[in-house]
């Protein structure tokens, strides 16, 4: 499967209508984002049954402020409509297969509690 292109007109309806979505956001002037590119392309191969997304800092910037997104490439993972990771860096191959494996282990249901009880917590 190839990536999705995020912007502010689809994002909701990707999120939504999806359980678990990577999301890369990226420039084209960014040569770690380029050297990023074949490695996350090459996971979106491996894993169809995920969703792959790439946001163009550039052209979505609203996008790219909602998330504080402040160095790229910043790799996101969303999984029923939580973000449960999030990190700048390019990440090799390996790397990215092991936080793959990782999201895909989670506890939704403990993610969420966590959640519900940092957010009571405020």
């Amino acid at each position: 499967m190839s990536t999705v292109e995020l912007t502010k007109e689809n994002f909701d309806q990707v999120i939504e209508g999806n359980d678990f979505v990577l999301i890369d956001f990226w420039a084209s002037w960014c040569g770690p984002c380029r050297q990023f590119a074949p490695v996350y392309e090459g996971a979106a191969e491996r894993h169809p049954d995920l969703v792959f997304a790439k946001v163009d800092t550039e052209a979505q910037q609203e996008l790219a402020a909602a998330f504080d997104i402040r160095s790229i490439p910043t790799l996101m993972i969303v999984r029923e409509k939580v973000a449960v990771f999030a990190q700048p860096g390019a990440l090799p191959e390996a790397a990215l297969e092991d936080v793959i494996g990782q999201a895909r282990a989670l506890d939704m249901d403990e993610v969420r509690r966590s959640v519900a009880e940092a957010a009571g917590g405020q």
